[in-house]
């Protein structure tokens, strides 16, 4: 039986983890798992670890192991670290010896060779999955940032067929909509709002993507509402703070103290790193037709 299945042990700590909450991935209980499925569950609370900004405990916990998936856990656990040329050169070695068929070193080397900017490598690791969807959905999100919105769509579609109705394959497909516009915004927002407003299925993350959805359908006040929901959460969660940060430009408002507080909470944040691009272009542009003083 597939342990990520409806009736597999996993479902619930995969489904946490996806969710975005990382805490109840971390505290779940996998005591009476089988003995087969304790490493893939071991590996996503050091995952959800890493996600919750203890990546030095994780990597002290599996400091010395031998395990293909832990070495791979390590890796993405030294990329949060700062240490990028580290980790890709663990998964390097580990894509070389067990990247054929080991999911789980084909999801968090994609991550780690993606967050380093190497997306071809990753794209090649990824392909070698045999039906995992969490490796399909790595490959959806990597085609977005590609802007290949087409090769997105064609993953989706093609999980759709043999997934059905998947959390995975829900999200993915939501990812593919905030992209496509028109009457996908509506969809997407159907199941962010689900995710977001149920109490067994809410996250900081689910919250975020509701807000994200009611701002491409022009929803300002709702979308104000759920990144305010989600700072009260976590004061400091940069992603509510730069998404309420694009909220107060939409809408005319000052966003000075917003800025501030993203660049406390994430100084390297993408829409700091953005914004700092597009304002030195700006002023190359603005100097070129300066007024110069005659002699």
């Amino acid at each position: 039986m597939d342990p990520y299945s409806a009736e597999g042990e996993l479902i619930n700590i995969h489904n946490h983890f996806h969710q975005g909450q990382y805490q109840e991935v971390v505290d779940f209980d996998t005591s009476s798992l089988s003995p087969e499925n304790a490493l893939p569950a071991r590996v996503l609370q050091l995952r959800a670890r890493i996600a919750l900004g203890e990546a030095e405990e994780a990597l002290s916990d599996v400091k010395g192991k031998s395990e293909p998936e832990l070495q791979a856990v390590a890796a993405l656990a030294e990329q949060a670290l700062g240490n990028d040329d580290k980790a890709v050169a663990i998964i390097e070695k580990l894509s070389e010896n067990n990247g054929d068929e080991n999911a789980t070193v084909q999801i968090l080397g994609g991550t780690v060779l993606q967050a380093a900017g190497k997306s071809e490598e990753a794209l090649a690791l990824l392909s070698k999955h045999q039906g995992s969807l969490d490796v399909v959905a790595l490959i959806v999100q990597i085609h977005l940032q590609q802007n290949r919105n087409d090769l997105a769509v064609k993953e989706v579609t093609a999980a759709r067929r043999w997934a059905q109705d998947s959390l995975l394959v829900n999200l993915a497909e939501s990812w593919v909509g905030l992209r496509l516009g028109g009457e996908k915004y509506q969809q997407a927002f159907y199941v962010f709002e689900e995710l977001a407003q149920a109490q067994a299925t809410s996250s900081l993350r689910s919250l975020v993507s509701q807000a994200v959805a009611e701002l491409h359908l022009g929803r300002t006040e709702e979308a104000e509402s759920a990144l305010k929901e989600a700072l009260k959460k976590d004061p400091q969660y940069a992603e509510a703070i730069a998404n309420l940060l694009v909220l107060k430009y939409i809408t005319g408002e000052d966003g000075a103290e917003l800025k501030r507080s993203l660049e406390a909470s994430d100084a390297e944040h993408p829409l700091l790193v953005d914004l700092a691009e597009k304002s030195d272009l700006f002023d190359k542009a603005a100097a070129k037709y300066s007024a110069k003083a005659s002699a």
